[in-house]
């Protein structure tokens, strides 16, 4: 009886194919597994949170997992499929992490009167200042760029 042919290693029954080594069985199932994947963006901030306990650093421990993430991330230690449907389920449930706070709020009545007016009239007035200070930023650095291409009449 001659022997069957397999074209690749994924068409051969699991019991011929070669087992894959540990570290990229881990890699594998943690790029399939959202849940892993949410696990491991609370590993990083636990680590971060760490590293400030530890070395007494003057920034929040989320910040730093955050740059351990990016500098993982850069140097291609971490890939992109390990962290992304982990992350797109956060981003897609992010409005149950403010629940508390809207209790908070709701805790302060004063907040939903008069005050509270007053606190929102002050954010909008300065969200509107700083757009237009930017506006006319922009506006004036634009101009003198091109006030700097144009050349000089003798």
């Amino acid at each position: 009886m001659k022997p069957i042919a397999f074209r690749s290693a994924a068409a051969r029954p699991a019991a011929t194919r070669p087992a894959l080594p540990r570290a990229a069985r881990v890699a594998r199932l943690v790029r399939h597994s959202p849940l892993l994947q949410v696990g491991l963006v609370a590993g990083f901030w636990l680590a971060g949170e760490a590293m400030v306990r530890l070395l007494g650093l003057p920034l929040p421990g989320g910040l730093v997992g955050l740059a351990l993430v990016l500098a993982l991330l850069a140097s291609g230690r971490l890939k992109r499929q390990n962290l992304r449907r982990g992350a797109q389920w956060l981003l897609a449930d992010m409005l149950l992490f403010f629940v508390p706070a809207v209790l908070a709020v709701l805790d302060h009545g004063e907040l939903i009167g008069l005050t509270g007016l007053k606190i929102l009239f002050v954010i909008l007035l300065s969200t509107v200042m700083v757009m237009v200070v930017t506006a006319l930023t922009v506006e004036a650095l634009s101009r003198w760029s091109r006030a700097d291409d144009e050349p000089a009449l003798s």
